[in-house]
């Protein structure tokens, strides 16, 4: 299984979009909106995180997750002077539950042990992915919202 990230650019904004709308399908089938009203909506709240994230996480990795070559997932990633922050992490659904996010957060959890930082990230206390969090050692620290702050220590393994 190969592996690797290249930088997002514009070109890639509708792939970005697909991913999004991928991690909301679930919440999206819960609603009573025509296909149209639901893409109208994971477009502007696609847009409006992707500008949030672009104006408020100037020192971040913005990349692409690509399996052998073809783009598969977001990975956005901070390495900040106390901890690295994971700002996303996503796969297109044929992509999850294969071990690739696994690898990927591994890999993270290595270099941060390397550093001797911790690892944080904000997940929804309802994201399946927070098992995969726990397994691998994170514990909430905090709570904004719907979101969980995790983090996994430095000297953790």
């Amino acid at each position: 299984m190969n592996v690797n990230f290249r930088n997002i650019d514009a070109a890639d904004l509708e792939f970005l979009g697909a991913v999004y709308a991928s991690t909301r399908a679930d919440e999206m089938a819960r609603v009573d909106w025509d296909d149209r009203q639901k893409a109208a909506f994971l477009e502007m709240q696609f847009n409006a995180q992707h500008r949030y994230y672009q104006e408020n996480y100037t020192d971040t990795d913005f990349l692409i997750i690509l399996l052998e070559n073809r783009p598969i997932g977001r990975l956005y990633i901070a390495r900040w002077p106390e901890e690295i922050r994971i700002v996303d992490l996503a796969l297109l659904p044929e992509y999850r539950n294969r071990g690739i996010g696994s690898r990927l957060l591994t890999d993270v959890l290595k270099e941060a042990a390397a550093v001797g930082k911790p690892v944080r990230i904000h997940v929804e206390g309802f994201n399946p992915a927070l098992s995969l969090y726990r397994r691998l050692g994170f514990k909430q620290i905090g709570e904004h919202g719907v979101y969980l702050l995790m983090e996994r220590p430095a000297d953790a393994s």
